[in-house]
């Protein structure tokens, strides 16, 4: 009899055991499909913010490129118009 009961307490602590084991195992996987799926949103959101970064920079470089045409314009007027202040006096 004490040995059926003996076998009854190690079957259940190996059943408890192996319980414990299985929720561990679930516990790290599933904490590191969220730790994963967060780095994929995480680095998403960081892709699309530097798009959006260049796509500014791009913007700037434009403008920039056209004012630097418009003073060159600018400038030639002004010396032209120094050139006829220059012949009428």
């Amino acid at each position: 009899m004490k040995e059926d009961v003996i076998f009854g307490i190690g079957g259940m602590a190996f059943v408890l055991v192996i319980l414990a084991l299985i929720t561990i195992i679930a516990v790290v996987v599933i904490s590191q499909v969220l730790k994963n799926t967060r780095a994929k949103t995480i680095s998403m959101t960081e892709i699309a913010r530097d798009e959006a970064y260049r796509k500014l920079a791009e913007e700037a470089v434009s403008i920039q490129q056209k004012m630097a045409e418009d003073l060159a314009d600018l400038r030639v007027r002004i010396a032209s118009m120094e050139k006829m202040l220059r012949e009428v006096e």
